[in-house]
Protein backbone atom coordinates (compact mmCIF):
# COMPACT_ATOMS: atom_id res chain seq x y z
CA UNK A 1 0.00 0.00 0.00
CA UNK A 2 2.80 2.40 0.85
CA UNK A 3 4.66 1.80 -2.26
CA UNK A 4 1.85 2.16 -4.10
CA UNK A 5 1.32 5.99 -2.35
CA UNK A 6 4.57 6.76 -3.35
CA UNK A 7 4.15 5.59 -7.07
CA UNK A 8 1.80 8.08 -7.99
CA UNK A 9 3.34 11.17 -7.75
CA UNK A 10 6.29 9.82 -9.99
CA UNK A 11 3.52 8.80 -12.37
CA UNK A 12 2.35 12.24 -12.41
CA UNK A 13 5.84 13.64 -13.00
CA UNK A 14 6.73 11.20 -15.43
CA UNK A 15 3.41 12.17 -17.51
CA UNK A 16 4.18 15.89 -17.43
CA UNK A 17 7.46 15.29 -18.76
CA UNK A 18 6.18 12.83 -21.16
CA UNK A 19 3.67 15.99 -22.29
CA UNK A 20 6.23 18.61 -22.66
CA UNK A 21 8.56 16.49 -24.27
CA UNK A 22 5.74 15.96 -27.28
CA UNK A 23 4.87 19.37 -27.23
CA UNK A 24 8.68 20.19 -28.00
CA UNK A 25 8.98 17.46 -30.82
CA UNK A 26 5.86 18.85 -32.53
CA UNK A 27 6.97 22.63 -32.29
CA UNK A 28 10.02 21.50 -33.53
CA UNK A 29 8.56 21.01 -36.88
CA UNK A 30 6.03 22.92 -36.06
CA UNK A 31 6.67 26.22 -34.45
CA UNK A 32 4.29 28.28 -32.63
CA UNK A 33 2.88 31.35 -35.19
CA UNK A 34 1.57 34.19 -32.60
CA UNK A 35 -0.73 36.45 -33.79
CA UNK A 36 -0.23 39.79 -31.58
CA UNK A 37 3.18 41.02 -30.01
CA UNK A 38 3.58 44.83 -28.61
CA UNK A 39 7.46 44.50 -28.32
CA UNK A 40 7.59 47.41 -30.84
CA UNK A 41 5.74 49.58 -28.57
CA UNK A 42 8.09 48.32 -25.61
CA UNK A 43 10.95 49.79 -27.48
CA UNK A 44 9.53 53.20 -28.28
CA UNK A 45 8.60 53.38 -24.65
CA UNK A 46 11.94 52.21 -23.18
CA UNK A 47 14.15 53.54 -25.80
CA UNK A 48 12.16 55.97 -27.72
CA UNK A 49 13.26 53.46 -30.67
CA UNK A 50 16.84 53.91 -30.49
CA UNK A 51 17.95 50.31 -31.32
CA UNK A 52 21.69 50.85 -30.77
CA UNK A 53 21.09 51.80 -27.07
CA UNK A 54 23.03 48.88 -25.45
CA UNK A 55 19.91 48.21 -23.23
CA UNK A 56 17.97 47.98 -26.01
CA UNK A 57 19.67 44.37 -27.39
CA UNK A 58 17.29 42.05 -28.19
CA UNK A 59 19.73 39.38 -27.01
CA UNK A 60 19.49 41.00 -23.21
CA UNK A 61 16.83 42.93 -22.93
CA UNK A 62 15.14 43.05 -19.49
CA UNK A 63 11.88 43.44 -18.34
CA UNK A 64 9.81 42.58 -21.26
CA UNK A 65 7.78 39.04 -22.28
CA UNK A 66 10.05 38.94 -25.01
CA UNK A 67 13.59 38.92 -26.06
CA UNK A 68 15.52 36.36 -28.41
CA UNK A 69 16.29 33.77 -26.30
CA UNK A 70 12.63 33.43 -24.74
CA UNK A 71 11.68 33.21 -28.50
CA UNK A 72 13.86 30.89 -29.36
CA UNK A 73 13.13 28.75 -26.04
CA UNK A 74 9.21 29.12 -27.14
CA UNK A 75 9.70 27.58 -30.23
CA UNK A 76 8.36 30.87 -32.07
CA UNK A 77 8.37 30.73 -35.74
CA UNK A 78 5.96 33.36 -36.63
CA UNK A 79 5.05 36.31 -35.06
CA UNK A 80 2.94 39.50 -36.69
CA UNK A 81 4.62 42.88 -34.55
CA UNK A 82 2.04 45.34 -33.40
CA UNK A 83 2.23 48.79 -35.12
CA UNK A 84 -0.15 50.48 -32.45
CA UNK A 85 -0.51 53.85 -31.76
CA UNK A 86 -3.01 54.92 -28.87
CA UNK A 87 -6.18 56.33 -29.50
CA UNK A 88 -5.24 59.83 -28.40
CA UNK A 89 -3.63 60.03 -31.51
CA UNK A 90 -6.66 59.45 -33.73
CA UNK A 91 -7.01 63.16 -36.04
CA UNK A 92 -3.87 64.13 -34.97
CA UNK A 93 -0.35 62.36 -35.48
CA UNK A 94 -1.59 58.25 -36.08
CA UNK A 95 0.08 58.01 -39.75
CA UNK A 96 3.19 59.30 -38.75
CA UNK A 97 3.05 57.28 -35.23
CA UNK A 98 2.05 54.20 -37.20
CA UNK A 99 5.09 54.95 -39.84
CA UNK A 100 7.35 55.21 -36.92
CA UNK A 101 6.09 51.77 -35.71
CA UNK A 102 6.76 50.23 -39.12
CA UNK A 103 10.29 51.54 -39.26
CA UNK A 104 11.50 50.28 -36.13
CA UNK A 105 10.03 46.80 -36.98
CA UNK A 106 12.13 46.78 -40.09
CA UNK A 107 15.20 47.92 -38.22
CA UNK A 108 14.39 45.31 -35.82
CA UNK A 109 14.08 42.80 -38.77
CA UNK A 110 17.81 44.12 -40.49
CA UNK A 111 19.79 44.50 -36.98
CA UNK A 112 18.95 40.40 -36.22
CA UNK A 113 18.83 39.09 -39.64
CA UNK A 114 20.28 35.83 -37.49
CA UNK A 115 17.22 35.78 -35.81
CA UNK A 116 14.31 37.62 -38.22
CA UNK A 117 12.97 36.59 -41.41
CA UNK A 118 10.81 40.32 -42.60
CA UNK A 119 8.48 38.33 -44.73
CA UNK A 120 4.88 39.60 -46.03
CA UNK A 121 3.17 36.63 -47.42
CA UNK A 122 2.37 32.62 -46.54
CA UNK A 123 5.41 31.21 -48.87
CA UNK A 124 7.19 33.91 -46.47
CA UNK A 125 6.62 32.36 -43.51
CA UNK A 126 7.02 28.71 -44.71
CA UNK A 127 10.64 30.24 -46.25
CA UNK A 128 11.25 31.44 -42.34
CA UNK A 129 10.21 28.09 -41.15
CA UNK A 130 12.79 26.27 -43.48
CA UNK A 131 15.53 28.92 -42.61
CA UNK A 132 14.96 28.36 -38.43
CA UNK A 133 14.42 31.96 -38.40
CA UNK A 134 11.16 34.03 -36.47
CA UNK A 135 9.05 35.32 -39.38
CA UNK A 136 8.69 38.58 -38.86
CA UNK A 137 5.45 40.29 -40.08
CA UNK A 138 3.28 43.89 -39.34
CA UNK A 139 -0.14 44.24 -38.16
CA UNK A 140 -1.21 47.74 -37.54
CA UNK A 141 -3.65 47.54 -34.68
CA UNK A 142 -6.72 50.04 -34.62
CA UNK A 143 -7.90 51.64 -37.96
CA UNK A 144 -7.42 55.27 -36.95
CA UNK A 145 -3.66 54.65 -38.10
CA UNK A 146 -5.08 54.80 -41.77
CA UNK A 147 -7.04 58.38 -40.89
CA UNK A 148 -9.99 57.20 -42.66
CA UNK A 149 -7.59 57.67 -46.12
CA UNK A 150 -7.96 54.49 -48.92
CA UNK A 151 -4.57 55.98 -49.89
CA UNK A 152 -3.07 55.53 -46.43
CA UNK A 153 -4.23 51.93 -46.12
CA UNK A 154 -2.90 51.45 -49.61
CA UNK A 155 0.19 52.90 -48.64
CA UNK A 156 1.05 51.12 -45.06
CA UNK A 157 0.31 47.68 -47.48
CA UNK A 158 3.30 48.87 -49.64
CA UNK A 159 5.26 49.35 -46.52
CA UNK A 160 4.08 45.74 -44.87
CA UNK A 161 0.80 46.12 -43.45
CA UNK A 162 -0.76 42.38 -43.34
CA UNK A 163 -3.18 42.86 -41.28
CA UNK A 164 -5.57 45.84 -40.17
CA UNK A 165 -7.35 45.71 -36.76
CA UNK A 166 -10.53 47.87 -38.00
CA UNK A 167 -10.32 49.73 -34.44
CA UNK A 168 -8.50 49.90 -31.25
CA UNK A 169 -10.36 50.92 -27.98
CA UNK A 170 -12.25 53.95 -29.92
CA UNK A 171 -14.29 54.38 -32.34
CA UNK A 172 -13.36 55.34 -35.97
CA UNK A 173 -15.54 57.12 -38.35
CA UNK A 174 -16.18 54.12 -40.02
CA UNK A 175 -16.40 51.47 -37.60
CA UNK A 176 -17.73 50.86 -33.82
CA UNK A 177 -15.33 49.60 -30.94
CA UNK A 178 -15.96 46.91 -28.16
CA UNK A 179 -17.01 49.54 -25.72
CA UNK A 180 -20.00 50.42 -27.62
CA UNK A 181 -21.22 46.82 -26.23
CA UNK A 182 -20.24 48.23 -22.24
CA UNK A 183 -21.91 51.59 -23.07
CA UNK A 184 -18.56 53.06 -22.55
CA UNK A 185 -18.57 55.04 -26.10
CA UNK A 186 -21.64 55.42 -28.11
CA UNK A 187 -22.22 53.69 -31.20
CA UNK A 188 -21.76 55.97 -34.06
CA UNK A 189 -21.73 53.25 -37.41
CA UNK A 190 -23.76 50.85 -36.48
CA UNK A 191 -21.26 48.05 -37.07
CA UNK A 192 -19.66 49.21 -40.29
CA UNK A 193 -20.60 52.76 -41.92
CA UNK A 194 -20.33 53.06 -45.89
CA UNK A 195 -16.92 53.94 -45.42
CA UNK A 196 -16.00 51.21 -43.90
CA UNK A 197 -17.78 48.71 -45.61
CA UNK A 198 -15.23 50.02 -48.46
CA UNK A 199 -12.02 49.62 -46.74
CA UNK A 200 -13.00 45.98 -46.05
CA UNK A 201 -13.66 45.82 -50.04
CA UNK A 202 -10.07 47.50 -50.13
CA UNK A 203 -8.30 44.80 -47.38
CA UNK A 204 -10.04 41.98 -49.44
CA UNK A 205 -8.95 43.32 -53.05
CA UNK A 206 -5.07 43.85 -51.60
CA UNK A 207 -4.91 40.50 -49.99
CA UNK A 208 -4.24 42.01 -46.26
CA UNK A 209 -6.26 40.18 -43.35
CA UNK A 210 -9.11 41.89 -41.23
CA UNK A 211 -8.58 42.02 -37.83
CA UNK A 212 -11.61 41.90 -35.35
CA UNK A 213 -9.99 42.21 -32.12
CA UNK A 214 -11.43 45.02 -30.43
CA UNK A 215 -14.35 45.90 -32.53
CA UNK A 216 -18.25 45.54 -31.30
CA UNK A 217 -20.23 42.62 -32.08
CA UNK A 218 -21.97 44.85 -34.86
CA UNK A 219 -18.88 45.19 -36.24
CA UNK A 220 -18.02 41.87 -35.67
CA UNK A 221 -21.60 40.52 -37.70
CA UNK A 222 -21.20 43.22 -40.16
CA UNK A 223 -17.51 42.31 -41.31
CA UNK A 224 -17.87 38.43 -41.31
CA UNK A 225 -20.85 38.91 -43.71
CA UNK A 226 -19.17 41.52 -46.19
CA UNK A 227 -15.59 40.30 -46.46
CA UNK A 228 -14.98 37.92 -49.29
CA UNK A 229 -11.77 36.17 -47.28
CA UNK A 230 -11.78 34.30 -43.41
CA UNK A 231 -10.31 36.97 -41.15
CA UNK A 232 -8.44 36.80 -38.37
CA UNK A 233 -9.17 37.80 -34.27
CA UNK A 234 -5.86 38.75 -33.52
CA UNK A 235 -5.96 38.47 -29.73
CA UNK A 236 -9.26 37.72 -28.80
CA UNK A 237 -10.94 35.20 -26.42
CA UNK A 238 -14.07 33.39 -25.49
CA UNK A 239 -17.01 35.36 -24.13
CA UNK A 240 -18.37 32.34 -22.37
CA UNK A 241 -15.70 31.43 -19.99
CA UNK A 242 -15.16 35.04 -19.52
CA UNK A 243 -17.81 37.37 -20.38
CA UNK A 244 -15.55 40.67 -20.99
CA UNK A 245 -17.31 42.58 -24.21
CA UNK A 246 -13.20 42.27 -26.06
CA UNK A 247 -14.22 38.51 -26.45
CA UNK A 248 -15.50 36.59 -28.94
CA UNK A 249 -19.54 35.61 -28.27
CA UNK A 250 -20.94 32.02 -29.31
CA UNK A 251 -22.99 33.25 -32.11
CA UNK A 252 -20.06 35.25 -33.54
CA UNK A 253 -17.68 31.85 -32.74
CA UNK A 254 -20.26 30.43 -34.91
CA UNK A 255 -20.24 32.70 -37.91
CA UNK A 256 -16.24 32.22 -37.62
CA UNK A 257 -16.88 28.65 -38.60
CA UNK A 258 -19.31 29.28 -41.39
CA UNK A 259 -16.37 31.62 -42.75
CA UNK A 260 -13.37 29.46 -41.92
CA UNK A 261 -12.18 32.43 -39.41
CA UNK A 262 -9.85 31.87 -36.99
CA UNK A 263 -9.64 33.34 -33.19
CA UNK A 264 -6.02 33.64 -31.55
CA UNK A 265 -6.50 33.63 -28.00
CA UNK A 266 -5.36 36.25 -25.88
CA UNK A 267 -3.62 35.64 -22.64
CA UNK A 268 -4.27 38.83 -20.45
CA UNK A 269 -5.42 38.02 -17.44
CA UNK A 270 -8.72 40.30 -17.85
CA UNK A 271 -10.05 38.55 -20.97
CA UNK A 272 -8.94 35.05 -19.39
CA UNK A 273 -10.32 35.05 -15.82
CA UNK A 274 -12.36 38.53 -16.08
CA UNK A 275 -10.08 38.95 -12.43
CA UNK A 276 -6.64 39.90 -12.23
CA UNK A 277 -5.23 36.89 -11.68
CA UNK A 278 -5.46 34.02 -14.13
CA UNK A 279 -3.26 30.62 -14.84
CA UNK A 280 -2.26 28.54 -18.09
CA UNK A 281 -5.16 25.68 -17.81
CA UNK A 282 -7.42 28.55 -17.93
CA UNK A 283 -6.27 29.81 -21.23
CA UNK A 284 -6.61 26.10 -22.28
CA UNK A 285 -10.47 26.30 -21.34
CA UNK A 286 -10.53 29.36 -24.02
CA UNK A 287 -8.98 27.12 -26.19
CA UNK A 288 -10.98 24.23 -25.53
CA UNK A 289 -14.79 25.99 -25.82
CA UNK A 290 -13.32 27.70 -29.28
CA UNK A 291 -12.63 24.41 -30.76
CA UNK A 292 -16.02 23.07 -29.20
CA UNK A 293 -18.52 25.92 -31.14
CA UNK A 294 -15.95 26.83 -34.11
CA UNK A 295 -14.38 23.87 -34.61
CA UNK A 296 -9.85 22.85 -34.41
CA UNK A 297 -9.59 24.81 -37.32
CA UNK A 298 -10.77 28.26 -35.64
CA UNK A 299 -8.14 28.20 -32.94
CA UNK A 300 -4.87 30.19 -32.83
CA UNK A 301 -2.64 32.04 -30.14
CA UNK A 302 -1.85 35.94 -30.05
CA UNK A 303 -0.81 36.07 -26.24
CA UNK A 304 -0.71 40.26 -26.36
CA UNK A 305 2.92 39.79 -24.99
CA UNK A 306 4.01 43.05 -23.94
CA UNK A 307 1.11 44.81 -24.82
CA UNK A 308 -0.92 43.58 -21.51
CA UNK A 309 0.22 44.42 -17.50
CA UNK A 310 -0.76 40.93 -16.13
CA UNK A 311 -0.51 37.32 -17.85
CA UNK A 312 -1.30 33.96 -16.85
CA UNK A 313 0.73 31.71 -13.90
CA UNK A 314 2.43 29.90 -15.90
CA UNK A 315 2.80 31.80 -19.13
CA UNK A 316 4.71 34.41 -17.82
CA UNK A 317 6.55 35.46 -21.12
CA UNK A 318 7.03 33.89 -24.76
CA UNK A 319 9.13 30.94 -23.59
CA UNK A 320 6.10 29.32 -21.86
CA UNK A 321 4.35 28.49 -25.36
CA UNK A 322 5.89 24.68 -25.00
CA UNK A 323 3.84 24.28 -21.58
CA UNK A 324 0.54 25.13 -22.82
CA UNK A 325 1.01 22.71 -25.88
CA UNK A 326 1.59 20.18 -22.93
CA UNK A 327 -1.48 21.10 -21.12
CA UNK A 328 -3.45 21.06 -24.63
CA UNK A 329 -1.83 17.76 -24.91
CA UNK A 330 -2.51 16.51 -21.49
CA UNK A 331 -6.51 17.06 -22.68
CA UNK A 332 -6.24 14.65 -25.29
CA UNK A 333 -6.03 17.19 -28.58
CA UNK A 334 -4.71 15.45 -31.42
CA UNK A 335 -1.19 16.51 -32.85
CA UNK A 336 -2.60 17.75 -35.81
CA UNK A 337 -5.18 19.93 -33.70
CA UNK A 338 -2.41 21.51 -32.11
CA UNK A 339 -0.31 21.63 -35.32
CA UNK A 340 -3.52 22.91 -36.22
CA UNK A 341 -3.22 25.78 -33.64
CA UNK A 342 0.16 26.63 -33.94
CA UNK A 343 0.88 27.31 -37.33
CA UNK A 344 -1.92 25.36 -40.24
CA UNK A 345 -4.85 27.37 -39.24
CA UNK A 346 -3.48 30.82 -39.35
CA UNK A 347 -1.47 29.76 -42.38
CA UNK A 348 -4.73 28.36 -43.75
CA UNK A 349 -6.51 31.83 -43.63
CA UNK A 350 -3.86 33.68 -44.92
CA UNK A 351 -3.37 31.37 -47.99
CA UNK A 352 -7.27 32.45 -48.34
CA UNK A 353 -7.08 35.77 -47.92
CA UNK A 354 -3.65 36.23 -50.42
CA UNK A 355 -6.38 33.85 -52.97
CA UNK A 356 -9.19 35.90 -53.11
CA UNK A 357 -7.12 39.03 -53.34
CA UNK A 358 -7.16 41.16 -56.92
CA UNK A 359 -4.55 43.67 -57.53
CA UNK A 360 -5.70 44.49 -60.97
CA UNK A 361 -9.09 44.88 -60.04
CA UNK A 362 -9.85 48.65 -59.71
CA UNK A 363 -9.30 50.23 -55.99
CA UNK A 364 -11.62 51.62 -54.08
CA UNK A 365 -11.30 55.43 -54.47
CA UNK A 366 -14.62 56.96 -52.85
CA UNK A 367 -13.26 58.83 -50.11
CA UNK A 368 -14.88 59.46 -46.38
CA UNK A 369 -17.64 62.34 -46.48
CA UNK A 370 -15.90 65.20 -45.84
CA UNK A 371 -18.82 65.92 -42.41
CA UNK A 372 -17.68 62.21 -41.02
CA UNK A 373 -14.25 63.36 -40.27
CA UNK A 374 -12.96 65.26 -37.47
CA UNK A 375 -11.51 68.69 -37.78
CA UNK A 376 -9.31 69.26 -34.89
CA UNK A 377 -5.92 69.26 -37.04
CA UNK A 378 -6.56 68.81 -40.55
CA UNK A 379 -7.29 70.32 -43.99
CA UNK A 380 -9.78 69.46 -46.33
CA UNK A 381 -7.70 69.92 -50.02
CA UNK A 382 -9.84 67.50 -52.97
CA UNK A 383 -13.06 68.22 -50.98
CA UNK A 384 -15.42 70.85 -52.68
CA UNK A 385 -14.61 74.31 -50.56
CA UNK A 386 -17.08 74.86 -47.68
CA UNK A 387 -19.54 72.16 -48.43
CA UNK A 388 -20.19 71.83 -44.58
CA UNK A 389 -20.63 75.16 -43.71
CA UNK A 390 -22.64 75.83 -46.89
CA UNK A 391 -24.87 73.00 -45.76
CA UNK A 392 -25.30 74.03 -41.91
CA UNK A 393 -26.31 78.34 -43.90
CA UNK A 394 -28.60 76.12 -45.99
CA UNK A 395 -29.71 74.59 -42.50
CA UNK A 396 -30.14 77.54 -40.56
CA UNK A 397 -32.27 79.33 -44.04
CA UNK A 398 -34.50 76.51 -43.97
CA UNK A 399 -35.24 77.17 -39.92
CA UNK A 400 -35.47 80.82 -40.43
CA UNK A 401 -37.88 80.54 -43.23
CA UNK A 402 -39.95 78.00 -41.41
CA UNK A 403 -40.09 79.74 -38.48
CA UNK A 404 -40.98 83.15 -40.41
CA UNK A 405 -44.20 81.19 -42.07
CA UNK A 406 -45.27 80.09 -38.59
CA UNK A 407 -45.44 83.44 -37.24
CA UNK A 408 -47.24 84.77 -40.01
CA UNK A 409 -49.88 81.61 -39.26
CA UNK A 410 -50.20 82.83 -35.75
CA UNK A 411 -50.77 86.10 -36.85
CA UNK A 412 -53.90 85.33 -39.28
Amino acid sequence: MWTRWWLWPLVAVCTADFFRDEAERIMRDSPVIDGHNDLPWQLLKMFNNRLQDVRANLTTLANTHTNIPKLRAGFVGGQFWSVYTPCDTQNQDAVRRTLEQIDVVHRMCQMYPETFLYVTSSAGIRQAFQEGKVASLIGVEGGHSIDSSLGVLRALYQLGMRYLTLTHNCNTPWADNWLVDTGDSKPQSQGLSPFGQRVVKELNRLGVLIDLAHVSVATMKATLQLSRAPVIFSHSSAYSVCASRRNVPDDVLRLVKQTDSLVMVNFYNNYISCTNKANLSQVADHLDHIKEVAGARAVGFGGDFDGVPRVPEGLEDVSKYPDLIAELLRRNWTEAEVKGALANNLLRVFEAVEQASNPTQAPEEEPIPRDELGDSCRTHYGYPSGASSLHRQWGFLVLASLAALVLCLCLL
